[in-house]
């Protein structure tokens, strides 16, 4: 007798109750990276790493997050977040929550990190620690190689308050003058040009282990500021204060008034050189009261601007140790690996361009032969993708490469000017709105469009964030077209540390959903149907709402309903809303966040079925992978996208299926390390507190990237890691 159908009661989300803040929830990601720099697991230079992370992650928070924010509150927009806070009460949680972060950041450094580091040979010193002849060279450095470049500026009635860069490190210095006994006041900025970080020769290195050091130095603003006597001739030095400001680095590009965009977005570029208004500002603890509040005030910064720190400011900088050469202070060398149907595809020989197709040897081949999954930093990006666009560059059967770039690198585009000059048709979709390399795409645009490349700059209105190439080829029969649908940039660089999907297919139906594609994006059409694709703004939200639904309406015949996602992040209040009468329908949800997350799960009635994990560790989760059970009919799908609403809504995206059976079973296999992870994931709590699996007593530890860098060699042959 079949089971009586579960009536699935509605549900009205109260935002303040069972939506976690966006905001919030950025900053618990950000906390468990800077938990890998607290982690004595964590290789030293690899912790430093962490921290730099940790810190270039708040700039940008800053710089758009907290710069939109505030933004608001000046317009004096009370708008509630589904959350249910106003802007203004956003602040104050960001504010109350970071703080404790911070100080633990600093602390941690200057109180572990840097006895850790000259236990291992590495000594950053204050200059008060040096001695006499370490000193001297560090005289002669700064008049030789700093001096030159500074220029103290003045500030009193007839010199105003500099201007003051964004992410600029600053010394403000009091003066008296010898002769009237007047005291004055003068910024520095501390050079970008220059090494943050001042390295004293072999010879005048710390002794460590009866040897010189690996490494000893100074910071550069420490170097500044005990040779001031040089800026300030006849000057009394009375007392200096590192300080460091971040400013609103958001584009402000009204598309629908811009007859071009590219020089739209040029001008906005060069406002942002300037930054706009001050957003924080980060200081010593030792800074007095009226250096505070001058610097304040003429900053327009309230108090809840300022930051106090004890120690080094600008600890992004500690990326600099990563160039050290100390393997056993770092992560395991990584090689990635070539896939196994790709060990014979070669370089494409530019001169001579040839293959022998009878022994499969060209990429095409491997492609006809069945679907392709390539998983990167395991599989190697130069001999997957790089190589796969360099064929078609130099291919003679191929006719046309159509492209979306959002973020890239000279490698690949200069595969795609080859193909131009080779006389293909090559259309390149440049997102010339990729927070922080508009500049970046805006020199490849021209670059290409001098090669006779076809550019076009994307929608109005719309980012366009979808990862996509159409390669059209003549073959013995048929036109045939071979496609790449990805997760991740066309990054030879991000591909090293970002985890992300690609597949390879020759399948029709997707060649035609692409083609369609692209002509909505470089034309006027208005596609409204795909084949098999998802596409974002056009039929996703409403595809991912229906498979979600067919788990809830399996559910609700009696049978299982399960679904497990992994993405960035997860925002939209439709798609939260559907999983929480997913979970009451009984259905089983996995989701693998690597970040924000504003579902709240495992509350009893509206999530208890729902559960979070987030992966943090020596890659940077950014992969997006969709399983459906389907009453075993079981679905898989990867791309672009994840669960916001600036992706189904506001950017072009495209999902793919994925067909293949095997390739189907490799994701699913990818997705059930995740979930038992017991050394990089972290549980997300009803509370919003996130808890981070440990081994239970004498079981192994399940490390995600270890165990799929493992697989990785397996598959290639090679000895484990």
């Amino acid at each position: 007798m079949p089971r009586a159908k579960k009536t699935v009661p509605e549900i009205t989300v109260s935002p303040a109750e069972n939506l976690f803040s966006r905001e919030l929830s950025w900053l618990e990601f950000n906390n468990r990276v800077l938990h890998e720099a607290i982690d004595p697991r964590t290789p030293l230079i690899e912790r430093l790493k962490f921290m730099a992370i940790f810190c270039s992650n708040l700039d940008e928070f800053f710089m758009v997050r907290v710069a939109g924010l505030k933004q608001q509150i000046a317009a004096q927009v009370s708008k509630l977040t589904p959350d249910g806070r106003t802007p203004a009460e956003q602040l104050e949680a960001i504010g109350q929550r970071l703080r404790p972060m911070v100080i633990q950041q600093h602390q941690h450094f200057e109180a572990a990190l840097r006895s850790q580091m000259a236990a291992n040979g590495i000594y950053l010193l204050d200059y008060l620690d040096l001695s006499q002849e370490q000193r001297t060279y560090l005289e002669n450095y700064f008049e030789e190689q700093i001096f030159p470049v500074l220029t103290p500026l003045a500030i009193d009635p007839s010199h105003p308050f500099p201007y003051i860069s964004n992410l600029s490190l600053n010394l403000a210095v009091v003066v008296k003058d010898a002769e009237t006994g007047e005291e004055l006041f003068a910024r520095i900025k501390v050079p970008k040009v220059l090494p943050r970080f001042v390295s004293l020769p072999e010879n005048l290195r710390q002794q460590h282990q009866n040897r010189s050091a690996i490494w000893t130095g100074v910071p550069i603003e420490q170097a500044i500021a005990h040779n001031l006597d040089a800026l300030f001739p006849g000057m009394n030095i009375q007392e200096y204060h590192t300080f460091r400001i971040t400013r609103n680095a958001d584009l402000e590009v009204e598309e629908d008034e811009a007859d071009d965009l590219l020089q739209a977005i040029e001008q906005e570029l060069r406002k942002r050189r300037l930054g706009g208004s001050t957003v924080r500002i980060e200081i010593n603890t030792s800074m007095p009261e009226n250096v505070r509040a001058m610097l304040r005030q003429e900053l327009g910064l309230k108090e809840r601007d300022v930051y106090e720190v004890e120690g080094l400011l600008g600890l992004g900088d500690l990326m600099y140790f990563m160039d050290l050469p100390l393997p056993e202070l770092k992560d395991p060398a990584w090689a990635p690996v070539v896939p196994q149907r790709l060990r014979r595809v070669g370089e494409p020989d530019a001169e001579n361009f040839q293959w022998e197709e009878e022994q499969g040897e060209d990429f095409f081949a491997v492609i006809r032969d069945a679907d392709l999954l390539v998983h990167h930093p395991y599989h190697s990006f130069a001999a997957t993708v790089q190589r796969f666009i360099n064929y078609a560059a130099y291919d003679p059967k191929v006719l046309a490469i159509k492209m979306t770039l959002y973020r890239t690198s000279g490698t690949i585009l200069n595969s795609l000017i080859a193909a131009a000059e080779n006389g293909k048709q090559v259309a390149v979709l440049v997102e010339l709105k990729a927070r922080f390399d508009e500049e970046n795409n805006i020199n490849w645009a021209r670059k290409l469009e001098q090669a006779g490349v076809h550019v076009v700059y994307g929608l109005v209105g719309l980012k366009t964030h979808t990862k996509v190439v159409l390669v059209v080829r003549r073959e013995e029969n048929c036109i045939r077209r071979y496609v790449h649908i990805g997760t991740g940039n066309y990054n030879p660089k991000t591909a090293r540390i970002y985890t992300d999907l690609g597949l390879f297919s020759c399948r029709e139906d997707l060649g035609a959903d692409l083609t369609d594609l692209f002509n909505y994006l470089t034309g006027y059409s208005r596609q409204r149907a795909y084949r098999k694709l998802l596409i974002a703004p056009v039929n996703m939200r409403d595809r991912f709402i229906s498979l979600i639904r067919r788990e809830i309406e399996n559910c609700q015949r009696g049978a299982t309903g399960r679904i497990v996602a992994k993405m960035n992040a997860l925002v939209d209040t439709q798609i939260i809303n559907t999983l929480y009468e997913a979970s009451q329908a009984g259905v089983q949800i996995d989701l693998i966040l690597r970040g924000i997350c504003c579902l709240r799960p495992g509350v009893e009635g509206l999530s208890e079925n729902i559960r979070v994990i987030s992966i943090v560790g020596r890659f940077l989760e950014h992969s997006r992978i969709y399983y459906f059970y389907n009453n075993s009919q079981e679905e898989v799908y990867i791309g672009s996208a994840d669960w916001m609403n600036r992706n189904l809504d506001r950017r072009v995206e495209a999902i793919t299926p994925i067909e293949d059976k095997a390739i189907a079973k490799d994701l699913q296999e990818i997705l059930g390390v995740m979930l038992s992870d017991n050394r990089q994931a972290w549980d997300l709590q009803p509370d919003g507190r996130y808890i981070q699996r440990c081994p239970v007593e004498n079981a192994p530890e399940q490390s995600t990237h270890k165990i799929l860098m493992e697989m990785a060699l397996q598959e290639a042959g090679v000895n484990g890691v």
